[in-house]
């Protein structure tokens, strides 16, 4: 790519294309190609200006390189991406705004009084429509003030006030309408379905093929746990899929031989293999876009009770108007009150600061799908940590294994490879990297595997029963037994790891030790959050007792559960709940899904099984704890904008009808004002909420 530096700071590099334009395709492409560097924390491509803004880390020489090496056709961009990008929707926004103001500017400035008067009524007329709409169905709100506003202003002959109130009423809604939609989309582009790889029939075999390499036509098959990739039909299997993300039904739906399912739903129960209908991932995207517009959990309590309050407000204002009139007999004075409504600006102020907000976490890698989620993180009191995987890294490592049958231990972390890599855990995955690592094949060698949630696998491998999992469900639920020679080296396992038992023909086999190191960033994020206002944090686990202190000594949690199911850490937090506590809690695992769900937030971390990052309210893409303090810290910030905007509001307004009414300022300048004001609050409100540049390693970050 030719190009040429425009400025450079320290780590920061904008830069200008030399061509003559930037498609929006040209520009996605640049921006995926820019964030995919590893050396890249943040990059914006502008289209119109064909230019590039890049944060990064290291020598700047790495980054020329990969300018100079970029090619447009050589970038392969998933089709969502390009899709849905929001580029175009900015533009078509940018174009309708600009279009509205030197219409309205042309209008006045450039036609006669008799047409410009003609246009204002048959504009006013819509205004009224409306709201003589909303007094046939009985309700004085918003439509209504706007309407008798407008009418008194044509009515007095003033059609300048009449042409200056619509046209700020229009500006206000393109405004909303555009935060609005670009929020959602911002919202649904991160929410939309990502994965890897995907397990497909080819005749009698089962691969694991790049999730791009399938077709229409192709069986994949999804476990519990994992979500479906595609559309299509099932062919074999039974079993319970969660579809809430796509029809906010809560409850699974039973699917069997002949059923449909959707991409961007979760299995939760059962295995299935589908014959794959469609690929294309703007269907996913629209089923998500539909899913947040049509949802109540978009807004929080805040944003509802600014919708009620406003429209509470009406018969006031049409009130106010009345009484000034009888008092005055002055219609000017009047007409000042009804210029001036509070509705207005709550109406577009708190939806836009919570979707603004929704729209800034995303910057930071957080996914939210809901604003009254940011309100329950602000108001929280207690937070819930799962151990493995959340405090602790997602990549847990194999340190040894231990063989108690006299078999082989690298034959041994074969026969467990083969069986963990069906399901998603950190600890599966060690086993599996361990395996790669020194070279193991291990390629199908079992009958088909069953999962039981928190506790571990079991199949056949030929003639011999083969169960993996935890100390309870190989030696308790299964009735496992441990050669008595070998009893005194169980007795002496060392504590500092975490174990995963592999029994064959009920006898314990293989003890795989974990290494399951505490995350860097630990600690600080709980001394962080400490300070943020969160007074009890806990950490559950279903380590042993010795693991369980050792990990909550060095992070420093007020208290810890060891040994603890699913069923424990979901009754934990609704017994919170019920002793009045404000629950968020944290987990990556199938495991932590009735917990995520029990809780007044649910967050679930990078890296974890889908079925967590399905239930969760909250995702955080970054593979680090800090994000969390951010998200209490920009959900705190959003509670005060919130609160300044309802004073703002009440100020201006208050102050413009005492200025109208006392004959200060007359009816137009007060529409033209108020309207202004609402405008000015509206686009505060878009303002970042913290300070700092986003990048998943931020943590403490000072707000605006």
């Amino acid at each position: 790519m030719n190009f040429c530096i425009k400025h450079e700071s320290r780590g920061r590099l904008r830069i200008h294309v030399k061509q003559y334009r930037m498609s929006f395709e040209q520009a996605d492409t640049l921006l995926y190609y820019l964030q995919n560097q590893s050396f890249v924390t943040d990059a914006k491509v502008y289209e119109r200006t064909c230019d590039a803004v890049i944060v990064y880390q290291g020598g700047r020489e790495r980054l020329l390189t990969a300018l100079r090496e970029f090619v447009y056709a050589e970038v392969a961009v998933p089709a969502e991406i390009l899709e849905n990008s929001g580029r175009a929707l900015n533009h078509a926004y940018e174009e309708k705004l600009a279009g509205s103001v030197a219409l309205h500017y042309a209008r006045k400035w450039l036609l006669p009084y008799p047409i410009r008067a003609a246009i204002t009524f048959c504009s006013a007329m819509r205004y009224i429509k409306k709201g003589v709409e909303c007094l046939l169905r009985r309700r004085i709100e918003v439509p209504v003030l706007d309407a008798a506003a407008i009418t008194v202003s044509m009515l007095r002959g003033d059609t300048a006030s009449a042409g200056s109130v619509m046209f700020l009423l229009g500006v206000g809604e393109l405004l909303e309408e555009w935060t609005h939609k670009k929020s959602v989309g911002d919202l649904a582009r991160s929410m939309s379905l990502q994965f890897g790889n995907v397990w497909v029939q080819r005749g009698e075999q089962q691969m694991l093929v790049p999730g791009a390499e399938v077709c229409a036509g192709d069986l994949v098959i999804v476990r519990m746990g994992n979500v479906v990739p595609f559309d299509g039909t099932v062919v074999e299997g039974e079993a319970l899929v969660n579809e809430a993300s796509l029809t906010g039904e809560s409850l699974p739906v039973r699917k069997a031989q002949g059923g449909s399912v959707y991409a961007g739903s979760v299995l939760e129960e059962g295995e299935l293999t589908v014959l794959v209908k469609e690929i294309g991932g703007a269907s996913r995207y629209d089923k998500i876009v539909r899913m947040i517009e049509e949802s109540e959990k978009l807004k929080s309590a805040l944003e509802s009770r600014a919708e009620h309050l406003a429209d509470r407000l009406v018969p006031f204002s049409l009130g106010g108007t009345l009484l000034v009139w009888l008092l005055t007999r002055n219609t000017t004075k009047a007409l000042s009150v009804l210029m001036v409504d509070f509705s207005c600006a709550l109406k577009l102020a708190m939806p836009i600061s919570v979707l603004s907000a929704i729209r800034e976490a995303g910057a930071y890698r957080i996914t939210v799908k809901g604003g009254k989620y940011l309100e329950a993180v602000a108001e929280a009191d207690t937070i819930v940590f799962d151990k493995t995987g959340t405090l602790t890294k997602a990549r847990p490592t194999v340190a040894k294994v231990l063989s108690f049958n006299g078999e082989d231990p690298d034959e041994l972390l074969r026969i467990a490879a083969c069986m963990e890599e069906h399901f998603p855990h950190s600890m599966a995955k060690a086993v599996i990297q361990a395996a790669k690592d020194k070279g193991l094949d291990h390629e199908e060698m079992h009958s088909k595997v069953e999962y039981v949630v928190a506790h571990g696998i079991s199949t056949m491998i030929g003639e011999r029963k083969a169960i993996i999992g935890s100390y309870h469900f190989v030696f308790e639920d299964e009735g496992c037994r441990i050669d008595e020679e070998r009893r005194a080296d169980f007795e002496r396992l060392p504590q500092e790891y975490s174990h995963l038992y592999l029994a064959i023909d009920n006898r314990l086999a293989a003890v795989i030790c974990i290494e399951d190191p505490l995350r860097e960033e630990a600690p600080e994020a709980v001394a962080l959050l400490r300070k943020a206002g969160l007074s009890r944090i806990v950490m559950m686990t279903g380590d042993g007792e010795r693991t369980a202190a050792a990990i909550a000594q060095k992070v420093g949690v007020d208290a810890y559960f060891s040994e603890v199911l699913p069923e424990d850490k979901a009754e934990f937090v609704k017994k919170a709940k019920a002793e009045g506590r404000r629950v968020i809690m944290i987990g990556d695992g199938i495991n932590d899904s009735p917990a995520l769900s029990a809780a007044d937030v649910g967050i679930a971390v990078s890296n974890g099984a889908e079925l967590a990052r399905e239930i969760a309210d909250i995702t955080i893409g970054a593979d680090n704890l800090l994000p969390v303090v951010t998200l209490r810290m920009l959900s705190a910030a959003l509670m005060k904008r919130i609160e300044k905007n309802y004073r703002a509001i009440i100020g201006i307004n208050a102050l413009l009808i005492a200025l109208g009414v006392g004959g200060v300022v007359q009816p137009t300048v007060s529409a033209l004002l108020h309207n202004a004001a609402t405008i000015a609050i509206g686009v505060k409100s878009m303002e970042r909420l913290l300070d700092g540049e986003a990048s998943e390693g931020d943590g403490a970050i000072s707000q605006n």
